[in-house]
């Protein structure tokens, strides 16, 4: 229940200094709104002192006694209240403080909290997360930041933008944005897509908002990056397909991302050969020399590669380097807990789970295969791997279970980033929510079921203004505040909204999908949908 026209505005005179003086803080409006287990509150204030924190107290219905909830110095504060109930009508004060003392309280403003339909909490998990990419969305640039408390400085994030492209969509269609704000936002993105530095077309990993200058992200690497690229043209193909209208900006909008799309050189980044390059560099030229070779997360540079119509390449390079049988991280059949998966190294059970999140955004598996494997059946399966070895838990890790599973890449917990994966030296205990989250089309009974235990049982440390925090690691630690890395990285945040949104909807598979030159990508590499040709017209 929200309560958005509660207003008050509050005049303190207290004394700051020896010398005592007037000084006014004003609380302008204050917002509240009850979930499933929490409760946001949201206020205004003109306080002319940076030194002015808050104080918020709760109580039950007509309880007259109010307990002190938690203090912030910011101007919004999530109060998870499961200790006090479910299904219950709360009161609010929120009370500044000066130097220590209380001032007059603000409230009460009343809200309740009541158990969500599935449909509600998925609501719920994408509105916030979506958030991510509007609220914290780069302002410079109209991209998405890399991540929260960057220790890189401000930087912005091409693969994780790409994903930030697809949940404006989400935002639009939902109805959180409008369609105009939603266009303005993405005209805005792509300007600063079309004037930065390009390598032959592509984009480089990250980029300095400030400067709008390449920011190197490993060892030569400062130039190309196609992955990365093929991340941002899925989610711009997507948006070309969803602008469909006949007014000037969409249109504007359609001719920017086919400009972009036209221009990417494929074919350069096979360096003359059969197989793609990952980087190129103009200081380091091909010297890298990353090749890229399935199965893993960049099955959709292949077939963005393939779908080119101006720069395309041979369909070969697929079956040769992507797709070659004597690659052992490709074919895989063998069988984990009952069920044979297909595709991925086979020491750790099909690898992350990202590797079924971030080329299927767009990119529809429903009823797709190819010569080597049914991707719906290969996505599933991998899931459901990843979820029996948590239930399995060989070494012991605290919580593992069937409402508690997903091993990706994700940040450690307490410090650190690692592909995580099922294995020894790969499983390290840590759960990434956006693992489980992001399979909701795969395996939505079981996702589901980790979402409700995150959200309500971990959801006092895990759950913050983007939602879901980036890992939880129980056996770090007995206490619960040292169990959860309290991060947001935008490649794990986007996955969440856009798969959320494609198991109930397919709105991001639906637009993606209708694209040409994609159909005729696929066509040309023997691609079939529900044992189909590829129908192109």
């Amino acid at each position: 229940m929200k309560n958005s026209a509660f207003l008050i505005t509050l005049l303190i005179t207290f004394a700051f200094h020896p010398v005592t003086y007037a000084q006014k803080v004003s609380i302008t409006k204050t917002d509240v709104e009850g979930y499933d287990s929490h409760v946001e509150l949201k206020w205004g204030t003109t306080a002319s002192s940076q030194d002015v924190s808050f104080k918020i107290y709760a109580a039950k219905g007509n309880e007259q006694d109010f307990q002190l909830r938690g203090e912030t110095t910011d101007h919004d504060f999530i109060d998870f209240v499961t200790d006090l109930g479910r299904n219950i009508s709360l009161r609010y004060k929120i009370v500044p403080v000066v130097d220590g003392k209380e001032l007059t309280a603000v409230g009460p403003v009343k809200t309740s909290i009541h158990d969500f339909t599935d449909d509600e909490l998925l609501n719920m998990v994408q509105q916030y997360t979506f958030r991510y990419f509007w609220d914290f969305g780069e302002p410079n640039t109209g991209l998405s930041h890399e991540r929260t408390h960057s220790k890189q400085g401000n930087i912005v994030t091409i693969g994780g933008s790409g994903f930030g492209v697809m949940a404006i969509l989400v935002g639009a269609e939902r109805g959180w944005i409008t369609r105009d704000e939603a266009l303005d936002r993405l005209l805005h993105a792509t300007k600063f897509l079309e004037t930065t530095d390009r390598f032959h077309g592509m984009w480089a990993h990250w980029y300095n908002a400030g400067t709008g200058k390449v920011r190197q992200f490993g060892k030569m690497d400062n130039g190309g990056d196609i992955v990365e690229s093929s991340f941002m043209m899925q989610g711009l193909l997507t948006a070309l397909q969803y602008f469909d209208r006949s007014d000037a900006k969409e249109q504007k909008l359609r001719t920017r991302i086919t400009q972009l799309w036209h221009d990417m050189e494929w074919d350069w980044y096979t360096n003359g050969g059969d197989e793609l390059i990952w980087h190129w560099s103009p200081e380091y030229g091909f010297k890298k020399n990353h090749g890229i070779r399935g199965y893993n997360e960049c099955l959709i540079t292949y077939i963005l590669a393939e779908s080119s119509p101006t720069h395309s390449i041979s369909a070969e390079a697929y079956h040769k380097s992507w797709a070659g049988w004597d690659n052992p991280n490709f074919a895989n059949y063998t069988e984990y807990y009952g069920m044979v998966l297909p595709l991925g190294n086979k020491r750790w059970y099909g690898g992350p789970l990202f590797f079924e999140h971030y080329s299927y955004l767009g990119l529809d598996p429903r009823g797709l295969s190819d010569q080597y494997a049914n991707y719906w059946q290969q996505a599933r399966r991998h899931t459901l791997i990843n979820r029996a070895y948590c239930i399995d838990n060989p070494y012991g890790y605290k919580g593992y279970g069937d409402d508690f599973w997903g091993i990706t890449a994700c940040d450690k917990v307490p410090t650190g980033y690692a592909a995580h994966a099922p294995g020894f030296r790969r499983d390290l205990g840590t759960i990434a929510p956006t693992a489980a989250l992001s399979s909701m089309p795969y395996t939505p009974k079981e996702s589901m079921k980790v979402l409700k235990n995150l959200y309500r049982n971990y959801g006092k440390e895990l759950w913050g203004k983007y939602g879901f925090y980036d890992a939880i690691n129980l056996s770090v630690s007995d206490n619960p505040a040292e169990q959860v890395r309290k991060n947001y990285i935008g490649i794990d945040q986007g996955p969440i909204i856009v798969m959320i949104e494609n198991y109930r909807s397919g709105l991001l598979w639906n637009n993606f999908m209708k694209n040409e030159d994609i159909l005729k990508g696929l066509k040309k590499l023997g691609f079939k949908r529900f044992g189909k040709d590829i129908e192109v017209k």
